[in-house]
């Protein structure tokens, strides 16, 4: 019996639904058009951080690593950093060692680096030529002022040279004894070697006044293991998250130094902060005019079936009924427009991210569920004041035609 009575229940709502097919068509569109923006500008929302975030990683590195007074900065020792920071967060990371080398007698720096991370680092860098790589460590590159005082081109070669120091001979005189310091003098060697030109690096500041390297052959060439004097990392982190990290870092590797700069994160904090307001503005706008929408039509609905209403009254019917009948209407339009709406949304949200980020994002499997009931919701709360309006209507009066 209680079937029965549900199975009829739903033909009635379904047949008056399909009676009014345009009405129908009408609401949902409505609907469906403002899950779409909802859902796809939420799915931009969460993702706007990240894709931000990698932006913003083009402008250099947020976070600069330092050794904590005579501590050195080892191969292990960056090897705990890359796992601290995690690999999902970071966009580079590049260990710098500086050395004064001479070329035709005047002093210049050598800069040994990780290239391929710097590169990550430092994509705004104008790069006339190409990248050093490990495979070739002999073709380096160079600042443009270097290039432009030695006269050097691309493909140009020419000799540094400098003091090559065995492991002891790094130790300062003041922690050795005088016969160690006379073995740390006699450690000494001087070394020479050609490079040629692969790079030259334009950046409107200090680098260029720097040649880059691989920073295996610098140590190479200074004659001891890997000690890096700084780290710049790239990380995909506000600015709490920066200062977590850089927490964490003190507190698990206290013999380094970091330090967030605080002007990238926070412009990029203003940036996001001004994007997230503007799509949540958006988003309580389009859920607004969704609301008025499925009012108007429900309204225009309760309207057109004034003498239905009034002969079921008539029959019997009671308001509780009748209202609890237009009510479930408006929750399958909210049901169909809102699936409809969670799919042309994350298509919508897709479109955005790749046209303005150059990125795809993922679909958010809990949006389906949330934007669905979202938009019950909202059709149910538009849906009250036209529904009320059954309990004005009487039977007598109305199919009396008055």
């Amino acid at each position: 019996m209680a079937n029965n009575r549900r199975s009829m229940y739903l033909r009635m709502v379904s047949g008056s639904l399909i009676r009014r097919a345009s009405r129908l068509i009408t609401a949902v569109l409505a609907i469906a058009i403002g899950a779409t923006i909802l859902s796809g500008l939420v799915t931009i929302y969460y993702d706007i951080p990240e894709q931000l975030g990698r932006e913003f990683r083009s402008y250099g590195a947020n976070l600069i690593i330092l050794p904590r007074g005579d501590s050195k900065i080892t191969r292990e020792t960056l090897a705990k950093l890359e796992n601290l920071i995690g690999t999902n967060k970071l966009v580079g990371m590049a260990p710098y060692r500086y050395q004064t080398v001479k070329i035709n007698e005047q002093p210049y720096i050598i800069a040994g680096t990780d290239l391929a991370q710097a590169e990550k680092n430092s994509p705004f860098w104008y790069i006339e030529g190409s990248w050093g790589n490990s495979d070739e460590p002999e073709r380096v590159m160079t600042g443009h002022e270097i290039a432009q005082t030695l006269n050097l081109k691309l493909g140009d070669s020419f000799t540094i040279q400098g003091v090559k120091f065995g492991e002891q001979a790094q130790a300062s005189r003041q922690d050795l004894s005088a016969q160690e310091n006379q073995k740390r003098d006699s450690a000494r060697q001087n070394f020479h070697r050609k490079l040629s030109v692969k790079g030259i690096v334009s950046t409107g500041g200090a680098e260029e006044g720097f040649i880059f390297c691989d920073i295996d052959m610098l140590d190479e060439l200074i004659g001891s293991s890997f000690r890096a004097d700084v780290i710049e990392c790239s990380v995909i982190a506000d600015a709490n998250e920066l200062a977590n990290l850089s927490s964490r870092i003190e507190q698990e590797l206290p013999e380094l130094q970091p330090r967030a700069v605080r002007r990238l994160t926070q412009s990029q904090d203003i940036v996001l902060g001004k994007l997230q307001a503007l799509v949540l503005l958006v988003t309580v706008v389009v859920l607004i005019i969704t609301m008025i929408s499925v009012y108007t039509t429900m309204t225009a609905m309760v309207a057109e079936r004034r003498r239905e209403i009034a002969l079921k009254k008539a029959l019997g019917a009671e308001n509780k009924l009748v209202m609890g009948e237009l009510l479930d209407e408006g929750i399958l339009l909210g049901i169909i427009g809102g699936t409809l709406g969670v799919f042309l949304g994350f298509e919508f949200a897709l479109q955005v991210s790749l046209n303005v980020f150059g990125r795809a994002i993922n679909f958010q499997i809990a949006l389906i569920p949330i934007t669905i009931a979202v938009f019950i919701a909202i059709t149910v709360t538009a849906s009250i004041i036209p529904v009320r309006k059954v309990m004005e209507i009487h039977p007598a009066i109305v199919l009396k035609g008055e």
